[in-house]
C-alpha cells in the first residue's frame, strides 16, 4: 500500500502543488510555518475524510478562495486508485474514487491505511481521556467499517439524547420519550464497547514487547480498556444516573466517557508516572498501532511522521527508524541531522519554503 502522487490546489498555504512520492522514505524539510505539516494533513484528510487538526473544511481553503482540491493516487496490492476531494466554504465536501462520487465516508476508509505520529502524540498518556478515545476511534474507523457505522449512530443518538435532556426542563411531558433514546444508546454503545475491548486486547500483547525493548527490559507496561460502563450494566447505570442527568442536562454514562489505563508495577502512570515514563509509554502505543495495523490488513500502513524525531533521544530515534524500513514513510522535519547521524536512507527529499516544494533530488541541491 503506497501513495504514488499528491496534488493540491488552494489547500492551506498551497496555491498549487504536484509531487510524486517514493514507496520508501519521503522527507519534507524546512523552517517552521512553511507548510510541511499541511502536506501530511492533506494526505490524512484524503484517506479518512477528516483532518487530524480538527479543522473545519472552510479553514483548509487558502485565504481568498472559495474552494480547494486534493487529488491523491494510491496503489493497494498492485491495484491503482484515485481519490479526489473537493472542499467548499459553505457546502459539504465532495469525494470521488476513480472519478465516481461517493456518498459516505465509510467508502473511503481502507484505501490508504494511515498511521500518523506527531509530537502531540507523546502527550497521549498525560492528556485527558478524550485524547485516548480519539486514538482508538481514528484507528478503528480505518480498520472496521462496522465500528465506523456504530460509532456514528452512537454519536448521533448521544446528541439527540442530550438535546432531549435539555428540552425536558421546559417540557416535562417529553420525559416519556427518554426510554426510547436509552434503547438506541445502549444498542449502538454496546457494539462500540465490544469492538474497543477486542482492539485493546490485541494491542496489549504487542505493546508489552515494544515497551520492554524501549526500556531495556527495566519496566513492564500493561494497558487496559477502562470502559465507563459494561454492556451488561449499561441500562442499570443509565437509570442510576438519571436524576443527575436531568439536573446537568447531559448524558453521564456510556462509551463517550471511556478511557485507557497504563500501569507499570501496579502504578497508574497517567497520574503517578514520570514525564519520561509517560512519553515512553506513548511512543510504545503508537509503535504498537503500526504493528497491529500490519497484522489486521496483512499489509504495511502508510506512516506520517510530523517532526517527531527531534522529540526523542538517540535510543528511541534508532528504534523508530528501524521500524520504518518496510513502510512508505512521509516525514517532516526542520533539519536532517537526525537522519544523517543515524545513516538513514532517504528516497525522496523535498525542501519546503512558504508553500513551495522543491524536489532536492531532481534539482541536485545539497541541503545544509
Amino acid at each position: 500500500m503506497i501513495i504514488e502522487s499528491l496534488e493540491l490546489k488552494n489547500f492551506r498555504n498551497y496555491q498549487s502543488l504536484k509531487v510524486k512520492l517514493s514507496p520508501g522514505t519521503n522527507i519534507f524539510f524546512g523552517d517552521n510555518a512553511q507548510g510541511k505539516t499541511n502536506v501530511l494533513e492533506s494526505i490524512f484528510l484524503a484517506s479518512t475524510a477528516k483532518s487530524y487538526r480538527s479543522a473545519r473544511d472552510k479553514d483548509l481553503i487558502q485565504f481568498g478562495n472559495d474552494e480547494a482540491h486534493i487529488k491523491m493516487e494510491v496503489r493497494k496490492r498492485s491495484v491503482p486508485y484515485r481519490i479526489d476531494m473537493h472542499l467548499k466554504k459553505n457546502k459539504s465536501k465532495g469525494i470521488a474514487i476513480d472519478e465516481i462520487p461517493i456518498h459516505r465516508a465509510s467508502e473511503l476508509f481502507g484505501l490508504a491505511n494511515i498511521v500518523s505520529f506527531s509530537p502531540e502524540d507523546l502527550g497521549l498518556i498525560k492528556d485527558g481521556p478524550a485524547v485516548r478515545r480519539r486514538f482508538m476511534d481514528l484507528e478503528l474507523c480505518q480498520l472496521d467499517k462496522v465500528y465506523l457505522y456504530n460509532l456514528a449512530r452512537y454519536n448521533k443518538t448521544l446528541n439527540q439524547r442530550n438535546k432531549l435532556l435539555k428540552d425536558i426542563k421546559f417540557k416535562p411531558s417529553l420525559m416519556d420519550t427518554l426510554s426510547v433514546w436509552d434503547e438506541e444508546l445502549i444498542k449502538y454503545g454496546s457494539k462500540v464497547i465490544e469492538i474497543r475491548k477486542d482492539f485493546i486486547e490485541e494491542l496489549k500483547d504487542i505493546i508489552i514487547d515494544i515497551h520492554h525493548q524501549l526500556t531495556g527490559g527495566v519496566e513492564r507496561l500493561k494497558i487496559t480498556y477502562d470502559a465507563n460502563v459494561s454492556i451488561e450494566n449499561f441500562q442499570i447505570e443509565l437509570l442510576r444516573v438519571r436524576e443527575s442527568e436531568l439536573k446537568q442536562q447531559i448524558t453521564l454514562a456510556g462509551p463517550h466517557k471511556d478511557d485507557l489505563l497504563f500501569m507499570i508495577d501496579d502504578k497508574d502512570i497517567r497520574k503517578f508516572g514520570s514525564q519520561g515514563q509517560q512519553r515512553t509509554a506513548a511512543l510504545a502505543l503508537k509503535l504498537s498501532e503500526i504493528e497491529l495495523v500490519r497484522k489486521k490488513i496483512d499489509d504495511d500502513p502508510i506512516l506520517l511522521l510530523d517532526d517527531v524525531l527531534s522529540e526523542l533521544d538517540s535510543k528511541r530515534q534508532n528504534y523508530l527508524l528501524n521500524l520504518l524500513s518496510d513502510t512508505q514513510n512521509i516525514i517532516t522535519c526542520t533539519g536532517l541531522d537526525d537522519f544523517v547521524n543515524n545513516r538513514f536512507h532517504i528516497d525522496e527529499l523535498f525542501h519546503v519554503v512558504n508553500g513551495t516544494v522543491t524536489n532536492v533530488n531532481d534539482k541536485n541541491i545539497i541541503p545544509v
